[in-house]
């Protein structure tokens, strides 16, 4: 079965960047389509980006977009979210999931999930 292990989250400043890595074990990441969603208190998972296996992306966070950026290595079986320009309003914790057949911002449609990683942005 398919595990999913975020990693990357920590404190930064605003304007700063992070890398966020999403780790799988237990099967090959190639077939699956991989989200990244965040969700900070009080409020639902938000859908950021995805990316299905022929690398077509999507952008569906109106507030990330031009700042974030996702990207996977196939042959490492990981998928990245590059952020820069970083904003206190991007503290969050921070999610990949894995569907086995398209992209959605939508989390119930999304199989397997990581236990998340911790952004947070303050000076």
């Amino acid at each position: 079965q398919l595990q999913l292990v975020e990693s990357g989250g920590r404190l930064v400043q605003p304007g700063g960047s992070l890398r966020l890595s999403c780790a799988a074990s237990g099967a090959t990441l190639d077939g699956y389509a991989i989200g990244w969603f965040r969700q900070s208190p009080g409020k639902e998972h938000e859908g950021i980006s995805c990316i299905r296996s022929n690398d077509v992306t999507y952008y569906y966070l109106n507030s990330t977009k031009g700042r974030f950026t996702i990207s996977r290595d196939n042959a490492k079986n990981m998928v990245y979210l590059q952020m820069n320009s970083l904003k206190p309003e991007d503290t969050a914790v921070y999610y990949c999931a894995a569907d086995a057949a398209v992209c959605s911002n939508w989390p119930l449609e999304y199989d397997y999930w990581g236990q998340g990683t911790q952004v947070t942005v303050s000076s």
